[in-house]
């Protein structure tokens, strides 16, 4: 099941996005930066193209999906460093 919302009708808040209290994102992180000019919808689209749209559990969000494979590769780290990386550090 896919339930995507393009990120050019909601952008995604610099403020608020599950950092903790009081945290601002600085615009000016690499991370950010990244975020900013990478085609959200193309890669959206063609991760969603293999997935059924009726059947299933509702897929994860093609954004999390994909921003982990960037950072996986970015990095040189593992799977499961990944998903501490990601857990650890709110720019990511």
């Amino acid at each position: 099941m896919i339930r995507y919302i393009s990120q050019k009708q909601l952008p995604l808040p610099l403020e608020g996005f599950d950092t903790p209290p009081g945290m601002i994102l600085d615009p000016n992180n690499r991370w950010v930066k990244l975020r900013d000019c990478l085609p959200w919808d193309e890669l959206s689209e063609s991760y969603y193209k293999t997935l059924c749209s009726r059947l299933g559990r509702p897929a994860k969000d093609a954004r999390i999906v994909i921003g982990a494979v960037i950072i996986k590769h970015k990095l040189s780290i593992s799977d499961e460093e990944t998903v501490e990386q990601i857990r650890e550090n709110p720019y990511l």
